[in-house]
């Protein structure tokens, strides 16, 4: 199955905001989906650059930087988005936008180990280049542990019970021998999903450091929009929307008033405005089943010294 851009239309409207021209960051490249419609509604003097770790998202990115000039494609997560940008003299840009988790290709493709779905070597490594394999990772971890990843990334009750029959197993070599340990472990699950997905996603969170990533992204991101600019991001699974939820909740509120019932002079922290939380169309959601999950939480760069 080829890869088929989650709320591209959606995205792209919203960081764009009626503009035609900028720089704006794309901070997961995947197959470039979202930065190709984004260049195609730009005017000539913008730049778009974008993030990713996928070896072979880079090819294609590397592939677009010889189609247009506009673009260039860099090798980092996007948890280093500002230090990035920083090195090649950029430190405010129009727009940021991020579509999280694992892409389409990821999971078709057996070798990467990803999915239950297509028997292949246990990897899961976002960077394939780099880095412990889910396998790897799997021996060295202890059994509790893994049960509290487990719980915490997949949000799985019987935890405890899976960890303890992947440990007793040893080395697991293929992603068909985990999904099978976990669903002889496993004593119910839930009705049209496989007993491995919660355990699948949580393995995969850990060893990729997703929610350590988002959670050093958001602020990053924030700090390079000027006034007016905007930050898209589309999120999965419950786990993702809530870190952006909480992030954007946070910086459009004001602070409490610690004056302790005194007048008192209280001072706006306030970086972002809340412009959107959008869903996938049913008419996208029956073309592209995967995009059933999908949330994109929008928001918009207050001045830089706060709300007026």
């Amino acid at each position: 199955m080829s890869h088929i851009s989650v709320l591209l239309n959606e995205t792209v409207d919203a960081l764009l905001a009626d503009r035609n021209t900028g720089v704006y960051i794309d901070g997961t490249f995947g197959r470039g989906g979202h930065t190709r419609l984004l260049l195609s509604r730009l005017d000539e003097n913008s730049r778009v650059y974008a993030f990713d770790k996928d070896p072979q998202a880079l090819a294609v990115g590397a592939d677009l930087e010889r189609e247009d000039a506009r673009f260039k494609i860099i090798h980092a997560s996007f948890a280093d988005i500002l230090d990035e940008m920083h090195k090649l003299g950029i430190t405010q840009v129009d727009g940021v936008m991020a579509d999280l988790g694992v892409s389409s290709p990821q999971l078709d493709q057996a070798e990467r180990g990803f999915s239950f779905m297509h028997d292949g070597p246990l990897d899961m490594r976002m960077d394939n280049s780099q880095g412990q394999t889910a396998a790897e990772w799997l021996v060295e971890i202890d059994e509790e542990e893994l049960a509290n990843v487990i719980f915490k990334y997949g949000e799985e009750r019987y935890s405890r019970r899976i960890a303890r029959a992947i440990k007793q197993a040893g080395y697991i070599e293929t992603t068909a021998k985990l999904a099978e340990i976990v669903k002889v472990a496993h004593p119910k699950w839930e009705k049209n999903k496989h007993a491995a997905t919660r355990t699948f996603q949580a393995i995969r969170i850990a060893i990729n450091k997703e929610l350590d990533d988002i959670d050093a992204f958001l602020p990053q991101a924030v700090e390079l929009l000027k006034p007016e600019g905007r930050l898209a991001v589309i999120s999965f699974h419950s786990l993702e929307d809530r870190l952006i939820k909480q992030f954007i909740q946070k910086e459009s509120t004001l602070p409490e008033d610690t004056g302790w019932g005194m007048p008192s002079k209280q001072i706006d922290t306030r970086q972002l405005k809340k412009i959107s939380r959008i869903r996938a169309s049913e008419e996208e959601v029956r073309l592209n089943p995967r995009s059933r999950s999908a949330w994109l939480r929008v928001a918009e760069r207050l001045s830089l010294k706060g709300a007026e």
